[in-house]
This record gives C-alpha cells, sequence and structure tokens, in this order.
C-alpha cells in the first residue's frame, strides 16, 4: 500500500496550479487526503463535491492525493514537501505544525464536532470490563485519543489500567477489532454503527466529554494562498455547496449512495450516519464552512490538559485565515 500511495504522488507531483487567468479557466488543485480518511465518512464533503460536479462548476480540477498511508499527522508535511496544494488535517496537527513554525493555517473547517464511538468485543458490557484489556486508539497527541482518555477515565479506568495499540483510522481500528487483536477501539462512522448492528457493543461517545470542538478542517500554506487567492476562493465556494448539498432533502438517496459506496457499508447504515449528521441539532458539519473560533480554541485546551502544549498558549486566530470564507458573503 505504501508503494502504491508513493507512485500516486509520483504521477501527479509535478503538477501544480494552473495560472489564474480569469475564471473561465480551468484551475487545477491537489488536494491531500491520509489513506485512513479517504476510506471514512472523513471524506463526505470531498467525495460530494467531486461526483456531484460541484469542483468543475468552479472551474477546479481537484486531484484527490494520497501521500503516504497513515494519519493527520503527515499532512501539514505534504504541504511543505510540494506534494499537494491544500489538505485535510485534524486541528491538533495543524496547531502543532504552526507551533514549530509553518505558515499552514486553516481555510474552512470540513467536520466540526465528531461523534467518535467506544466499541468493544459483544463479551465486554461495560467499561470495567476493560480492565487488562487491549484498547485500539488513534494517535495519542490527536484529540480522538484525549477525548476517548477522558472517557475512560471519567469511567474509572486511567491509563495504566488498559493496554494502548495505536492503530491510525477507523478502517484499521475497525480490522483490529474484527480480527481479535484488539478488545475494544474508537471508531467513526458509519463503521461503529455497522460494529453495533453487527453484535459489537457501543460502551460509551466521544461527545459525552467533550461536547464541542473543531475536529478537521482544509490546511493551506499561507504563502501559497496568497499567490493563489483565486483557486482557493474557488475551492472554499464548491466546499460550501457541497455542505448545502448534503444538507438537502432532495438529495438525502444520492449522499446515502455517496457514504455507502466510499466507507463499504449498506444503504441502511449510510442512512443513519447521515440522518446523525443532518438532524436538527446536530453540530457535526459546519453549514457552509464556517470555521468556530471557539471550538478551535478548545482543541488547544484540549492539547494543553493532555500536556502537548504548555503555557502561554496561543489564540485560536493565529491559525486560520478567514479571508476566503468572508468572501462567500
Amino acid at each position: 500500500m505504501r508503494a502504491l500511495a508513493i507512485a500516486v504522488v509520483g504521477a501527479v507531483a509535478a503538477l501544480g496550479s494552473a495560472p489564474q487567468a480569469g475564471a473561465a479557466q480551468m484551475l487545477s488543485l491537489r488536494y491531500g487526503q491520509a489513506y485512513s480518511a479517504a476510506h471514512s465518512i472523513f471524506s463526505l464533503p470531498i467525495s460530494v463535491a467531486e461526483r456531484q460536479g460541484l469542483f468543475r462548476r468552479e472551474g477546479l480540477n481537484v486531484q484527490v492525493v494520497i501521500p503516504i498511508p497513515g494519519g493527520s499527522d503527515k499532512m501539514i508535511a505534504a504541504l511543505h514537501a510540494g506534494w499537494v496544494d491544500l489538505t485535510h488535517v485534524a486541528t491538533p496537527f495543524l496547531v502543532r505544525a504552526a507551533m514549530a513554525g509553518s505558515d499552514a493555517v486553516a481555510i474552512d473547517t470540513e467536520f466540526e464536532n465528531p461523534l467518535y464511538s467506544l466499541v468493544a468485543r459483544p463479551g465486554l458490557k461495560t467499561f470495567a470490563d476493560l480492565k487488562g484489556k487491549r484498547v485500539g486508539l488513534a494517535d495519542l497527541q490527536g484529540t480522538i485519543s484525549i477525548s476517548m482518555r477522558k472517557l475512560l477515565a471519567v469511567h474509572g479506568l486511567d491509563p495504566d489500567s488498559y493496554q494502548v495499540k495505536v492503530e491510525e483510522g477507523t478502517p484499521q481500528r475497525t480490522y483490529c477489532l474484527r480480527h481479535g487483536d484488539c478488545d475494544a477501539v474508537v471508531l467513526g462512522q458509519p463503521q461503529d454503527l455497522q460494529a453495533v448492528a453487527d453484535g459489537y457493543r457501543l460502551l460509551g461517545r466521544s461527545d459525552a466529554v467533550e461536547p464541542k470542538y473543531l475536529y478537521t478542517v482544509t490546511a493551506v500554506r499561507r504563502s501559497w494562498a496568497q499567490a493563489h487567492q483565486d483557486a482557493v476562493m474557488r475551492f472554499v465556494r464548491a466546499l460550501a455547496a457541497s455542505f448545502a448539498f448534503i444538507r438537502d432533502p432532495a438529495n438525502r438517496g444520492r449522499v446515502v449512495g455517496i457514504i455507502a459506496k466510499t466507507t463499504g457499508v449498506s444503504d441502511a447504515v449510510a442512512a443513519q450516519t447521515l440522518e446523525l449528521f443532518v438532524r436538527p441539532g446536530s453540530a457535526v458539519l459546519p453549514m457552509h464552512g464556517e470555521i468556530d473560533i471557539g471550538a478551535l480554541g478548545q482543541v488547544i485546551t484540549m492539547m494543553a490538559q493532555a500536556g502537548l502544549l504548555k503555557p502561554p498558549l496561543p489564540s485560536a486566530q493565529r491559525f486560520v485565515d478567514l479571508q476566503y470564507l468572508r468572501g462567500l458573503q
């Protein structure tokens, strides 16, 4: 798989954005996506924009590039390596890179508040049953693992009372659970819903302990974006249209089909997932890609609580460039 991903990079690395000579001209953009995200629900806004021609409508040829297998910790490095122009990234990794000197910033939100589930083997019915067991978590410096460790702690499990197996991405953690290498794992949708339908046990969800934080964004290097403002603005408009398409009840069948095809679950489970995201009061998806500065500030607080940042804590404004979202108004 690594060789395949590197081959994909090699095939597109020489391609950059086309000269910006007017709105009618097609521009090429390379969008970075971690292998783990490409096969999970977190690719949904991009998948919808691709499949429904929303990028093309904005005069964009967007090529989705998987730089290397792994998680969001690799994506900012892909920007600096020149492999991609824009990238999907979880906010802690953007913050960490910027604190280390990167000029990467968020230009829009892809997922606001994730719903991650702790799912266990059928025989494990309570949190107490996880003592001494192997729990599959994501990168320990990301919000997924931070929130899951807090959930476990609330239920009386300190880090020494269970074993940790780091598996990056919901598809990999699903494999770990189903093949017996993990006793419990943290899963996103729709794999958590599918696992429960197959008899695995839902122990709890991340929103019980972290009700609001900014999860994933589209990031660019500030210097690159300033030189390609037209292309970035077109991308932000296309993503805003994607969120509108996802929320429109008239498009329910098409969105369910995209979820099912992308993630490999049944239409019924895909429909459950979509309902979870667009039901009244849900705060999983942004309305048009808007960035909640307060929710990004909560990520910074979470990182500090986990010992990943030391005071004085940076302002959330440092990690965003809102001019493109303002252009939607």
